[in-house]
């Protein structure tokens, strides 16, 4: 009976540490679910930004875009300039007031002589444009229609903002915020991940913060766009 009692007891030790394993390990797989969805989703959101600041800059009014079909119109026909530089200015140039910009223009006027006066034989600076899909997104199989989506969310999109703002000294600026909300990405994880989503959104709340990730901040003004996670 001593025996059959305790193989009983080591076979309910074996099943215990097993179950404490398991626990463990669902804990960590959970974990990694999670960051896995979240490196993702920042990284979205990274291209995102990027497609913004281009099309920002390539608008008079320097204004950022809240359409997405503009946007992605943008990204698939858009050119972005690269510079081709040939010559540099040495520093007895600059002495003389030169300036990348003032340099440019002489050897553009085609004035011989101001070219040769000013030793710009050699210099060179040209715009070529390139496209702006192929120069930001290198990645391959990128798929610009589908920058909309938020990833794991069953087609959930991603919201944009984009207006004016005005600073504290009556400047005018131009800002953009664009979201994924937690209940968006964090999709499909079981109870588990329903009560992430809760506990995530209601300490977000508490701290008066978004409750998910995010890239720029329309509601404050203008942070160079960053993520809420950088």
């Amino acid at each position: 009976m001593k025996k059959v009692i305790n193989l009983v007891l080591g076979i309910c030790a074996v099943a215990l540490l097993f179950i404490c394993w398991r626990s463990i390990a669902d804990d960590q797989d959970f974990n990694a679910e999670v960051a896995a969805r979240e490196a993702v989703v920042k990284a979205r959101l990274l291209q995102i930004r990027d497609a913004e600041e281009a099309f920002k800059n390539q608008h008079p009014d320097g204004e950022y875009c809240a359409d997405w079909d503009v946007l992605i119109a943008f990204i698939k026909s858009g050119k972005l300039p690269i510079i081709m530089k040939q010559g540099t200015l040495s520093d007895e140039q600059m002495d003389k007031g030169l300036t990348e910009r003032k340099a440019a223009d002489i050897v553009n006027s085609g004035d011989q002589a101001a070219i040769i006066a000013n030793g710009l034989q050699d210099f060179r600076r040209d715009t070529v444009w390139v496209s702006l899909q192929d120069s930001l997104y290198k990645e391959a199989g990128f798929v610009a229609d589908s920058l909309r989506y938020i990833p794991f969310s069953g087609g959930d999109t991603f919201e944009i903002v984009a207006v004016p703002n005005t600073t504290k000294s009556g400047a005018i600026i131009q800002v953009m915020e664009c979201n994924a909300p937690y209940e968006s990405y964090l999709k499909g994880m079981g109870k588990r991940g329903a009560r992430l989503i809760y506990n995530s959104i209601e300490a977000a709340e508490a701290k008066g913060a978004y409750p998910g990730l995010k890239i720029g901040d329309a509601g404050n003004g203008w942070n160079n766009n960053a993520g809420n996670w950088e």
